[in-house]
């Protein structure tokens, strides 16, 4: 039996075939509608509709739609006296050292914010609801409700929805003990809206998916999550905003998957795309997970893996600034036109800087080839490897985010280098890091599609305590407890297991320098999750190879660069590339 996963990015989407030991890939420009890419690349790889055991899916809909600001027309419910929530937010500034900086204007403007009265506390019910408060909410396409204390009590919140959805049945309701059960009403209710805006359109994407695999003879797909998890498609659309980050979440996945196979105990995932750079830390090999994350200056609070975004691309835009300064990026060259070097009339990016310095071989996967004329036009007076340097030293700020910046020596950690882009970088930023040793899968540019394939089954599940830990008579065997110190304003994740109390003391400790063992610890909440490991992907091992730098290593969909000073190694599936 054969799996098959897809990954759609900004530039191109990715497929990759596991069969009986065996790996094929592909590799196609994506389309406006994604749903053709899919297919497209599906029939690009030679998938065979009848031997497909699992079809897996990591998608940006959800994501493109929150940073283009192409959600819903949506409304907000919140209890009376609070229906300006997400726009009071929390008092942080915008950025620390900018004044005037603004924060991104929420997702619901003032005017469609509405109060319904009623009241609950921590200890129960303040004020009867009154449902005959509610507003009416002409031309809304989604609706989020957001109750104070719903998180302990949902009973006023589950009113209101079913009202709501009683009132308007054409209208997407979601209520946020539904999607984010936890304290902190600002966060909860911005997590809530997010998804409320985004059914819609994914819903529409998801179920053309669907319809389109089915006439193409494919199975429903499984949709990546952000927690690196995958769900069938249908439960997926539930609350889409579970999927912002589904194809750097299979990236990750995938790195893990071949950290753990070339032996390595701890490594960094460092994917390059064509618009942007993810890097994730994997102690033990395997990805560290967040509860809550900023995604276009939103709070979303729901399970992601621990994932840091930078504008950095092989197909980000160069440019002077006023100051004649060198810039590149955040802007993308996208797929279409794409690098000046595609000949499609594209502007000067990181792609033509390779190329030009002679680390790109003449032809890309998938027959596209490469014009160094218009590479060199395009960048005229600028020196491609100073382009390069500018692109290095934002991705390095982004890996010292994720090891240095948060007690980490990267020196114990392999870097894992994949996307289209990631091997060219990877041992210039190892270096820089003190990094010992770089690992490239030979798969590095379908890295993701491949880590889609050999996702588990996840739904994770969150309990709100907010009391004492001595209170609480009884924790599940696994998962993790959010502790605290009472008073304290944030938590710590720890393991649960014997020994909670002293574990949460020794983990204080060790981040931020002390313990205060005298102090009451306070559980904030539980995690688990509901795990079904994934399909057992063989990784086929190559014929060995080896390479001393200077070298260009040609692989699927993505190109190695070996620098002066480090040798490579093929060692069964992935180079292992190290200083001489």
């Amino acid at each position: 039996m054969a799996i098959l996963g897809v990954d759609v990015g900004g530039t191109f989407t990715d497929a990759v075939l596991v069969e009986e030991g065996r790996i094929r890939t592909a590799k196609v420009p994506t389309a406006p509608r994604q749903e053709e890419s899919v297919l497209a690349a599906a029939r690009a790889v030679g998938a065979d509709a009848t031997e497909l055991e699992r079809f897996a899916h990591g998608t940006t809909v959800a994501t493109n739609a929150l940073l283009e600001r192409r959600g819903a027309r949506t409304a907000y419910v919140g209890n009376a006296g609070f229906e300006q929530l997400l726009h009071l937010r929390r008092q942080t500034r915008a950025h620390l050292y900018r004044l005037s900086a603004q924060h991104p204007e929420p997702l619901v403007p003032l005017e469609r914010c509405f109060g319904v009265r009623g009241r609950l506390g921590p200890e129960g019910e303040l004020e009867p609801l009154e449902l005959d408060d509610l507003p009416e909410l002409d031309g809304a396409e989604a609706v989020a409700v957001c109750l104070l204390f719903a998180f302990r009590d949902p009973s006023h919140e589950r009113a209101v929805a079913t009202e709501l959805r009683r009132r308007h049945p054409g209208v997407h309701v979601v209520a946020s003990h539904e999607v984010a059960s936890e304290f902190r009403e600002y966060e909860r209710a911005s997590t809530t809206t997010a998804d409320a805006y985004l059914a819609p359109v994914t819903v529409r994407y998801l179920r053309a998916l669907v319809a389109a695999a089915a006439e193409a003879g494919l199975p429903e797909p499984v949709v990546m999550l952000s927690s690196g998890g995958v769900l069938p498609a249908g439960e997926a659309a539930e609350h889409p905003a579970r999927l912002l980050i589904s194809g750097p979440a299979g990236g990750v996945v995938g790195a893990g998957l071949v950290t753990r196979g070339a032996g390595f105990e701890h490594a960094i995932a460092f994917d390059m795309g064509g618009t942007s750079t993810d890097v994730c830390l994997l102690p033990g090999g395997r990805a560290e997970r967040v509860s809550e994350r900023e995604i276009g200056g939103l709070p979303i609070r729901l399970p992601s893996v621990d994932v840091h975004t930078v504008g950095a691309g092989g197909g980000s835009l160069v440019r002077r600034d006023a100051g004649g300064a060198l810039r590149v990026g955040p802007e993308s060259a996208g797929a279409d036109p794409g690098p000046a070097c595609y000949g499609r009339g594209g502007g000067p990016t990181v792609t033509d800087a390779n190329l030009l310095l002679g680390r790109l071989p003449e032809a890309l996967p998938g027959g596209l080839v490469l014009d160094r004329d218009a590479a060199a036009a395009a960048l005229a007076e600028i020196d491609p490897a100073a382009v390069v340097d500018v692109v290095n030293a934002e991705m390095l700020r982004a890996l010292r985010v994720v090891s240095v910046e948060r007690g980490h020596d990267p020196r114990e950690f392999a870097l894992v280098a994949y996307g289209g882009a990631g091997p060219l970088h990877a041992c210039a930023l190892a270096e820089e890091l003190g990094m010992e040793a770089v690992l490239v899968p030979a798969a590095a540019g379908v890295l993701s599609a491949l880590g889609l394939a050999a996702g588990d089954e996840r739904r994770d599940r969150v309990v709100s305590h907010v009391r004492p830990l001595a209170a609480v008579d009884e924790l599940p065997p696994d998962g993790e407890a959010d502790l605290r110190y009472r008073g304290q304003s944030f938590e710590l994740p720890v393991p649960l297991g014997s020994g909670l109390e002293e574990r949460f003391h020794r983990a204080h400790e060790e981040r931020y320098g002390y313990a205060d063992r005298d102090r009451e610890v306070e559980l904030v909440a539980v995690r688990t999750a509901d795990v079904a490991r994934g399909p057992e992907v063989e990784l086929p091992s190559g014929e060995p190879k080896r390479a001393s730098g200077p070298a260009l290593v040609e692989l699927d969909g993505s190109t190695l660069w070996i620098p002066p000073g480090w040798e490579g190694v093929r060692d069964g599936f992935s180079w292992v590339v190290t200083r001489e």
